[in-house]
């Protein structure tokens, strides 16, 4: 069996060979903290984070795109592919994604969170790279390509060609870091106090980082007075949203034009003709294709499904498994190590 896995700040996701993605839950993990005995992961953490009481904790284990907390990590993947690889036999060979700049130290904490459930071997590629291969681009052949990866702990742009990245560039900021400035916003502006789950799902209702034709949508945000301590709500509007969740908008378009400048003239060229694709969650925020346009010059297209997209290229790079196992000379081969 051949697994494809997504192990996002967000999102953890996985793909069989042949089936295609089974499984779709939030990287949290919620556990004792007394016996640290995990209580619950996935979707069933999530709903628990800010309504737990002392003795249990819940939390995302995975920051910016690396491991925070391995132990926690590694029960998580272990109860996620249980539910996937029921038989105690099977012993799967698995690609995952990676960012694009992790270091060695944090390579090898995804190897062993993963070597955990007792696989047969790892893989890495790049989130760029399977972003690229899940969005139906081909970054095989020598025209080039560039895809911007946007998450909930980093974003990441990269021009692709020949299996391989011309130029890329990977920051730690993204939907989180979104989410964090609407929570500061709230307390500052309105003494209330909300958790993350609260501002991520303003951000889903009415974020957006263009004008809507003179619309200004509201969100009823709840919460807990920081002053009184007692429940209370506070209606916010689009504009008041747009202007908190811009300047880390911009740090994702500057890195994008980074990349860009940074890259071989010929293969700007190609981009300038075939345009910039968006993947990742965060792309489909409202006006977020549009304000990168602006900013570039270059057409820009969100990939259907984006938040899919790096499972689904997980998915496309088992193929090149073959070849590495045979210990053959690929001149081209997307997967970058194996472990």
């Amino acid at each position: 069996m051949d697994i494809g896995l997504d192990l996002g700040s967000s999102r953890t996701r996985l793909f069989i060979d042949k089936k295609g993605k089974v499984l779709d839950e939030a990287s949290v993990a919620a556990y004792n903290v007394m016996t640290n005995k995990i209580i619950a992961v996935g979707d069933e953490a999530y709903a628990m984070l800010g309504k737990t009481p002392d003795s249990i904790r819940a939390e995302f284990p995975l920051a910016s795109g690396v491991i925070a907390q391995s132990a926690l990590v590694e029960d998580m993947v272990h109860i996620l592919m249980k539910h996937v690889c029921t038989s105690k036999i099977v012993m799967p060979r698995v690609v995952v994604s990676i960012p694009g700049d992790i270091t060695e130290v944090e390579k090898r904490a995804v190897v062993n969170a993963i070597s955990f459930f007792g696989v047969r071997r790892v893989y890495l590629i790049e989130n760029t790279k399977v972003a690229a291969m899940g969005a139906g681009i081909d970054i095989m052949g020598p025209h080039g390509a560039m895809v911007a990866n946007l998450g909930a702990g980093t974003s990441s742009a990269a021009i692709l060609s020949l299996g391989g990245i011309a130029e890329s560039k990977c920051i730690k900021v993204g939907g989180n870091k979104m989410d964090d400035e609407i929570v500061k916003y709230m307390k500052h502006k309105y003494s209330l106090v909300i958790g993350q789950p609260m501002a991520e799902r303003c951000k889903i209702a009415i974020g957006s980082l263009v004008e809507n034709n003179g619309e200004d949508n509201t969100f009823r945000v709840k919460g807990r007075d920081a002053i009184g301590g007692l429940p209370r709500y506070v209606d916010v509007t689009e504009s008041e949203i747009r202007d908190v969740i811009m300047e880390t908008a911009m740090e994702i378009v500057t890195m994008i034009k980074d990349v860009i400048e940074n890259a071989p003239p010929e293969l700007v060229g190609d981009i300038y003709e075939d345009g910039i694709t968006l993947t990742g969650g965060l792309a489909k925020l409202k006006g977020f294709a549009k304000l990168i346009a602006d900013n570039t010059g270059i057409r820009v297209t969100v990939a259907k499904e984006p938040e899919d997209c790096v499972i689904n290229g997980c998915g496309e790079a088992i193929q090149y498994i073959g070849e590495v196992e045979k210990s053959a000379k690929m001149d081209i081969n997307p997967l970058m190590a194996a472990y």
